[in-house]
């Protein structure tokens, strides 16, 4: 059950829209379903005294906003309080007379007329649908002063986990106060009236993550913003220093023409100046050292991504349990940074997944365990040299290594929710397994063709290396019930992948092992292509494997690379030990 609260200054307008058909003609029977005494006229019942519903309408206005006229001056502005309280999908209907116990206890309970006060708020509850009823009341007492409604938002919703188990409805997760905030009802409306897909609000707070991911500094934040298309507004001291900022969306105006500006913090809590301030004093590591997470013949898409890799899966590491809480709620800013920087430079098969996924993921970053922030210097580093290194392509190595990246992210974020669900942070649990479920989809449209290209190798291998590496694979992963068909074509892009690695000079059976070591496999939906892609990664082989077949000699002049940098051919297990920080090239300025 969903309490959504807002203000307002108008109680006609609200009340024609409630009793009115609708935006799209949804409003069905609206009528009455309670009030402050029991009595409230309805605009939606004939009752004989009222034959004109419009009159019964201004009866009904004027009955409310009675004590708000009294009040005169003493009014709030804003005197119009508005709660809409909807069901979950798949809970049982309610009679009119349990709607009514439900406003009631909302009211009660929010402070608009709590139990046994006679001067509390004038009220009324209105349904329209089956679903969902509107309580709109008045905020002025009896006794004409304003009500008492310190964190209405928070008590509404308390009692609406308690009316969920005592009517056996669907238990949502609650709120721990650190959601940013939810559209309001005129920001959505006005949304459908212009044909936008969605609010400003929702628009601009993507738009200001965006900006910051991987950003070095404020002057950086700000440029980026404008580039973006924004409207941004710096509030100084009389000093001279930036207290804070504003954006607004090119065109969306209020009734005077003037733009519509939102303060960062309330797009989300974190996006306040102070807060990014925070996280912009970590900086984003050595500037002046061009990235070496690959071989030079690959494109700097592909070498970012590569060791973004690295990264994530120190992150991942970090929040299954080997570091501090602070740590780890650090981790969780940085891979959101990660996540908004391959969202805007993926290709676009999979940009909209990538999108939803960021968007999922940022409320997992913010809980109330405070991160402790040089620990996102490694991830927001590798943040800054995915955006600098531009668009990837859906295609070669590019294409390669996002998949690579793909797979270690679903990984990370599933390590997210454990975390969260371990220390009772149900919505920052629930919305990384919403993160997780987009990246799985985007993991997929990714690696289809560089996995077929793997297969087709593996399958084309001599029979007796093939089996040769297949009984490899069955030693090191003996309980895998993938794996208890040695022909099955499930393992032919592992068996090509250890094919190239000891082209390469490893030895297949450690290097496997290390990537076997390097942290869990239950949670991975396909354990073969989480190790193809840490094989690939710990061999410095190339994710897309089509032109390495073509040309399995190409890089004979160059002794291969391994991942902490040594380049020695006989000694694979070592070259593998360690991985290095990713490094950024020079910002362009």
């Amino acid at each position: 059950m969903v309490p959504d609260i807002g203000r307002g200054s108008r109680t006609h307008g609200l009340l024609v829209y409630l009793y009115g058909p609708g935006r799209r003609e949804e409003h069905t029977d609206a009528h009455l379903v309670g009030s402050w005494d029991g009595f409230a006229p309805d605009p939606g019942r004939d009752t004989g005294l009222d034959p004109d519903p419009k009159v019964t309408l201004a009866r009904l206005t004027a009955a409310l906003d009675l004590r708000v006229k009294q009040a005169g001056d003493r009014a709030p502005a804003q005197h119009v309080w508005h709660c809409s309280v909807r069901t979950a999908p798949g809970d049982r209907r309610f009679s009119d007379e349990e709607w009514n116990s439900i406003a009631q206890r909302i009211v009660r309970a929010a402070g608009i007329a709590p139990a046994g006060d006679p001067d509390g708020c004038r009220w009324i509850a209105v349904r329209h649908a089956d679903d969902h009823i509107h309580i709109v009341a008045t905020l002025v007492r009896g006794d004409l002063r304003n009500p008492r409604l310190n964190y209405d938002f928070n008590k509404a919703q308390a009692e609406c986990r308690n009316i969920e188990k005592e009517m056996g409805l669907r238990r949502l997760n609650a709120g721990d106060g650190t959601a940013a905030k939810n559209p309001t009802s005129a920001e959505k409306f006005k949304a459908e009236r212009t044909g936008r897909p969605e609010t400003p609000r929702e628009s601009l707070r993507d738009a200001v993550r965006q900006a910051l991911a991987g950003a070095d500094d404020e002057k950086e934040f700000f440029t980026r913003l404008r580039e973006a298309g924004l409207r941004v507004k710096v509030r100084h001291a009389p000093s001279g220093d930036a207290l804070g900022y504003n954006v607004a969306l090119p065109g969306d105006r209020n009734r005077h023409g003037e733009p519509v500006w939102y303060p960062g913090s309330k797009l989300a809590p974190d996006l306040s100046l102070p807060k990014i301030r925070l996280r912009l004093a970590d900086g984003t590591a050595d500037q002046n050292v061009a990235s070496t997470a690959g071989r030079a013949d690959w494109s700097l898409p592909a070498r970012e991504r590569r060791g973004a890799t690295a990264s994530v899966e120190r992150a991942a590491v970090v929040l299954d349990g080997e570091g501090s809480d602070g740590e780890a709620a650090a981790q969780l800013v940085g891979v959101g940074e990660l996540l908004d920087a391959v969202a805007q430079t993926s290709p676009a098969a999979t940009r909209a997944e990538l999108a939803a996924a960021a968007r999922a993921f940022e409320r997992a970053t913010r809980s109330h365990v405070r991160a402790e922030r040089a620990d996102t210097l490694a991830l927001r580093s590798a943040a800054r040299g995915i955006i600098q290194a531009g668009s990837a392509l859906g295609r070669g190595e590019d294409g390669g290594t996002t998949a690579m990246l793909l797979s270690t992210l679903v990984l990370v974020t599933l390590a997210a929710a454990r975390w969260h669900s371990a220390r009772g942070h149900a919505q920052q649990a629930h919305a990384s397994r919403q993160t997780a479920e987009h990246l799985r989809t985007a993991y997929r449209q990714a690696a289809a063709t560089p996995m077929q290209a793997l297969q087709d190798q593996g399958r084309a291998l001599p029979e007796s290396e093939r089996r040769t590496h297949q009984a490899t694979i069955r030693a090191a992963l003996p309980e895998a019930p993938m794996r208890s068909n040695s022909s099955s074509t499930k393992t032919d892009a592992l068996t090509a992948t250890l094919a190239q690695a000891e082209q390469a000079g490893h030895d297949p059976k450690t290097l496997l092992q290390q990537a076997i070591d390097m942290r869990e496999l239950d949670t991975a939906d396909d354990i073969n292509d989480v190790l193809v892609w840490r094989l690939r990664r710990l061999a410095q082989l190339p994710a897309h494997p089509t032109e390495a077949t073509r040309h399995p000699q190409a890089d004979t002049s160059q002794p291969n690379a391994s991942i902490n940098g040594n380049c020695n051919r006989m000694a694979p297990a070592a070259s593998a030990r360690r991985q290095p920080d990713p490094r950024n090239r020079p910002p362009r300025r």
